[in-house]
C-alpha cells in the first residue's frame, strides 16, 4: 500500500492549533492507514489505496473543514517524490550549506504559470533567492527568516495559489526517515 505525506497549511500558525493525536485521528477517521505526524507544524505521513494525490487532497480538505471549521490546503507527496525534493539542490552549494542561510521549499498544488514562475523569480534580493521545479518552490533566504521581505503570503501572491512553506531540514529528516 502505498505511503504518502500530506503537508497541510495552517495548521499550528496563525490562531489555528490543533493537537497533533487529534490531527492524526482525524486522518484515521477517513480511513488511512499508519497515520503518523512529524513535528508539529501539519506535517502526515500515511498509507492509502489510492493512486490519485489529487484525490487524496480533496478528500482531507473536505474532511478538515468539517472537522476544525476553517480550510486547510493540502499538498500530497509520494515517497519518492518526497527523496527526490530532499535531494534536489537548487543553488550553488555554497549557499545551501552556509550556516546563515535556510532553504525553504513550498509546496504548490500545480506548477505555477510560467508568467507567475517567471514574476517570482525576477523578485530575487541580494537576500532572497527562488528557483520553481515543477510544483515545488526553493526559496535561499541569505538572511532570518524574520529579517526578510518575503514570507509565504508574499509567496502566494506572486505565483497566484496556496502554499505551504517547510525548512529543507524538515524534509531532508522526513524523508530520511523512509530510507
Amino acid at each position: 500500500m502505498p505511503k504518502y505525506i500530506a503537508f497541510l497549511r495552517a495548521i499550528n500558525v496563525g490562531g489555528h492549533t490543533v493537537k497533533m493525536d487529534h490531527l492524526r485521528a482525524l486522518f484515521e477517521a477517513v480511513g488511512f492507514l499508519n497515520v503518523e505526524t512529524f513535528i508539529a507544524s501539519g506535517n502526515v505521513i500515511f498509507d492509502s489505496k489510492s493512486a490519485s494525490a489529487a484525490s487524496l487532497e480533496r478528500k482531507i480538505e473536505k474532511h478538515l473543514l468539517q472537522s476544525l471549521g476553517y480550510e486547510v490546503a493540502t499538498f500530497i507527496r509520494s515517497l519518492r517524490e518526497l527523496r527526490e525534493i530532499a535531494g534536489y539542490r537548487p543553488f550553488p552549494e555554497a549557499d545551501m550549506e552556509a550556516d546563515s542561510n535556510t532553504v525553504y521549499i513550498g509546496f504548490l498544488g500545480t506548477s505555477p504559470t510560467k508568467e507567475a514562475e517567471q514574476k517570482l523569480v525576477s523578485a530575487a534580493t541580494p537576500v532572497d533567492d527562488f528557483h520553481v521545479c515543477g510544483t515545488e518552490v526553493y526559496w535561499l533566504c541569505r538572511t532570518g527568516f524574520s529579517e526578510s521581505l518575503f514570507s509565504g503570503a508574499r509567496l502566494e501572491k506572486y505565483l497566484g495559489m496556496n502554499t505551504t512553506l517547510r525548512n529543507s531540514n524538515t524534509i531532508k529528516r522526513l524523508a530520511a526517515k523512509y530510507l
